[in-house]
């Protein structure tokens, strides 16, 4: 009971951001040091931008919007680490993706244009510690659930936002941006390429509303975002556009994990220990924007530059 209580409290409080500085979190929890038995809730607050304020007029997503949406609950998966199905499978057959590798380690990603925008049609999973310090103890598998982590291979990888961002090339590149968790709030570059490959960036707040405006709207987009497949209670999505959000589910900066939802960063800042992000949880057809934890871990969706 606690713990549903500490969850209802968490989405109540969220709050939307408004402005597009940004910064960047150093401090670490190491996952050794997570010997605790009690949840402890994803720490920060956000606030719910309701879908019908921002809610675009552009009629621009395929007919299908909706309309293909698996019902039976025989097809619902249960989110948790056992999950070992090609990630392919979560994809939309409709759909016509390019293909894009990253040159850094090798692996390939689907991609996908939706509007004037290309996106990575799958979480990244970059998790080189030498090449990119930031990454240190700032990274885990997603789809974990309680104190374990989750499969890699399928859900991509977790990051709090100093490594989203990559604070240390930040710094070491000569760029003059020192940041640190409850520091201060930095001035970032316009466009930030983070952990991102070559040639693509960790996508800013305003990006992220231009690809709600491109499906309709805040209060369908999570509905037109999420995959047809894997999400629990009969909730999965259209997909319609392609953008297969997997419930990857969330990491707390206590070390406790969340599944069911999904989270990504934006390379936005919020406040000295906030960043803002796009959510939506397994419930419900809208996505939103809100501000969470720099020492959170989320999903990273990188846009094309």
């Amino acid at each position: 009971m606690k713990y549903f209580a500490a969850l209802l409290l968490s989405a109540i409080l969220f709050v939307a951001c408004g402005d597009e500085s940004s910064s960047s979190a150093p401090a670490v929890i190491l996952d050794e040091d997570l010997s605790s038995s009690s949840v402890t809730p994803e720490s920060s607050s956000s606030s719910v931008i309701p879908g019908s304020d921002l809610e675009s007029g552009s009629s621009k997503v395929p007919d299908k919007v909706g309309d293909h949406v698996e019902q039976s609950s025989s097809a619902t998966l249960e989110v948790d680490n056992g999950w070992n199905v090609p990630k392919e499978s979560r994809l939309n057959p409709d759909i016509t993706y390019g293909t894009m590798t990253d040159s850094r380690d090798g692996q390939t990603y689907k991609t996908v244009t939706i509007g004037d925008q290309v996106w990575m049609a799958e979480n990244l999973n970059y998790a080189d510690r030498v090449k990119t310090p930031s990454l240190l103890k700032r990274s885990w598998c997603g789809g974990g659930l309680n104190w374990s982590e989750g499969n890699c291979a399928i859900f991509g990888r977790l990051y709090t936002w100093a490594a989203a961002i990559d604070s240390v090339a930040l710094y070491d590149g000569g760029n003059g941006v020192d940041c640190g968790y409850g520091k201060k709030i930095c001035m970032l570059p316009a466009k930030v390429q983070g952990i991102c490959p070559e040639g693509w960036h960790l996508p800013t707040e305003t990006e992220w509303k231009t690809l709600f405006d491109e499906v309709g709207g805040y209060s369908s987009a999570g509905k037109v975002l999420k995959s047809q497949t894997g999400w629990n209670n009969n909730e999965n999505g259209s997909d319609a556009v392609g953008f297969a959000a997997l419930p990857a589910g969330s990491r707390g900066s206590v070390g406790y994990f969340f599944d069911n939802n999904a989270k990504f960063w934006s390379a936005t800042q919020y406040s000295d220990i906030y960043a803002c992000c796009m959510y939506f949880d397994y419930n419900g057809s809208a996505a939103r924007l809100g501000h969470k934890d720099e020492n959170d871990g989320f999903s990273v969706r990188c846009l094309k530059d």
